[in-house]
């Protein structure tokens, strides 16, 4: 497990309707703040202010097709020649992360193959690299 300390950020948040929205700048656009999207927002800060990734090298919530199945990944990092580098799955800090989390991005993968994989529920943060076919876990994010 990876210990993953969440920058401080001043979020903007607005109730609609009796329901929460926060603006996602990496979208440009409010989105639902459900738990999910809570650890979605924080980690993209993370990996801008605490990894230094730039913000132009990240796309979220892109869809993705899985055979006949449209899916979304979470967040992708693109390395500096603008290839896939990096895949990120969010899950919601209630939502235990296990085998069959490991196994929804390593299917992600596929689709869009990527030297890296994350998966966190905000609270747990496991990364992964794909070497030769087989998957090592890593101590830490990788510089970009």
């Amino acid at each position: 497990m990876i210990k993953v300390i969440y920058p401080e950020h001043p979020y903007q948040i607005r109730g609609e309707k009796g329901k929460e929205y926060i603006f996602d700048a990496f979208r440009k656009l409010w989105v639902r703040l459900t738990p999910e999207e809570w650890v979605r927002q924080n980690f993209l800060q993370y990996l801008v202010k605490g990894m230094n990734y730039p913000p132009a090298l990240i796309a979220v919530e892109k869809e993705i097709q899985l055979g006949e199945l449209r899916k979304r990944f979470d967040i992708l990092v693109y390395n500096r020649s603008h290839l896939p580098w990096m895949m990120i799955e969010c899950k919601s800090t209630e939502i235990p992360i296990n085998d069959q989390v490991l196994g929804q991005i390593l299917r992600y993968n596929m689709s869009v193959p990527v030297p890296f994989l994350v998966i966190t529920n905000g609270s747990y943060v496991y990364a992964y690299e794909i070497k030769a076919g087989n998957i090592e876990a890593l101590e830490g994010l990788p510089p970009l």
